[in-house]
């Protein structure tokens, strides 16, 4: 069988056959619309890159370039096989990864689900810890509400999560990392900014306002479970953001209070909101690690976990005011 195309007379699909080689050296003619650019970018002469890619298009017995003196463009066809290129590239990267760190470990990629009211607040204590401790571990992070987290986890999606919810689900393995404490926070000149702490009969008080998150969040629910104490304050239902800096926004206008988790008190630099620790039992949420009962990545998710206890904060188990306490 002969085809026509690019101007010549083309054997189709011969005894050659396509090699990830020559789908690299498309790729980059494809980003650069130029062979000696591509050739460059290959780290090969322009010659052996172009001579490549008409091999490329005997073998496959079309043409996926036009060419002219000072360019090259794709093909319609060359359009679309590019991208069937860039998709086996990728699945082959992958795969290499995967290959690696099931000889080692501790190399390639960890990828690492968090819930946001943590993630932003966590991340500048871990990530220099886990580069200094595990530097080969390139983490591959997302930042997510519980339930994806969790549907992620299950769909092999994610390697590990750290949530703030418990999970008794068989299928997957729970290990409690630290206490973080919840402060209050409120607008600057509010009467409980003059106290040093903020206990259950102030927090029970059916006059104070406090806002939640979306439902979703794992937060919201544990400050509804702590607003449960005695009376109750009102709920704001009208008011529900999706982030704690969009909380701590309707906090300086003065349309409620809310509870924030102390790494996230510790990073507050807004103007106009007084933060005060709770002295109420239960007056913390607990973080936990969650990881698949049957993952294949165990050394590199203990190193993590290390990594995470290890970054923490100087605790003071005797102050109110102090940061997280570890649990491990």
């Amino acid at each position: 069988m002969v085809v026509v195309g690019g101007g010549r007379r083309r054997q189709a699909f011969g005894p050659r056959r396509v090699n990830l080689r020559d789908l690299r050296y498309l790729v980059a003619a494809a980003d650069t619309e130029h062979f000696g650019r591509a050739a460059e970018r290959c780290h090969v002469s322009q010659p052996t890159l172009s001579g490549q890619i008409r091999k490329l298009e005997d073998t496959l017995g079309i043409a996926l370039f036009e060419r002219s003196h000072r360019s090259v463009a794709l093909t319609e066809a060359g359009r679309e096989i590019t991208e069937h290129a860039r998709d086996i590239l990728e699945r082959v990267r992958r795969m290499e990864e995967l290959a690696l760190s099931r000889r080692d470990a501790l190399v390639g990629p960890l990828r690492i689900g968090v819930i946001p009211t943590l993630c932003a607040y966590l991340l500048p204590h871990l990530l220099p810890t886990l580069r200094a401790n595990s530097p080969t571990l390139r983490p591959v992070l997302s930042e997510e509400i519980t339930a994806v987290l969790l549907e992620r986890l299950r769909a092999h999606e994610i390697d590990v999560a750290l949530v703030a919810t418990r999970e008794d689900e068989d299928d997957l393995v729970e290990t409690a990392l630290f206490d973080e404490p919840l402060w209050l926070a409120m607008p600057a000149g509010h009467p409980l900014a003059a106290g040093a702490v903020v206990g259950t009969a102030e927090l029970a008080d059916p006059g104070l306002p406090v806002l939640t998150l979306a439902e979703g969040h794992c937060l919201a629910d544990r400050v509804r479970e702590l607003c449960s104490i005695g009376t109750g304050p009102v709920l704001d239902a009208d008011l529900r953001a999706t982030s704690l800096e969009t909380l701590l926004q309707l906090v300086v206008a003065g349309r409620g209070v809310t509870l924030v988790p102390a790494l996230a008190v510790a990073s507050l630099h807004l103007p106009g909101v007084v933060c005060r620790a709770l002295s109420v039992t239960g007056g913390n949420r607990r973080i936990a690690l969650l990881r698949r009962r049957s993952s294949s990545r165990l050394p590199a998710i203990e190193a993590f976990e290390r990594a995470v206890l290890e970054c923490l904060p100087p605790l003071d188990g005797e102050d109110p005011c102090g940061g997280p306490r570890a649990l491990r």
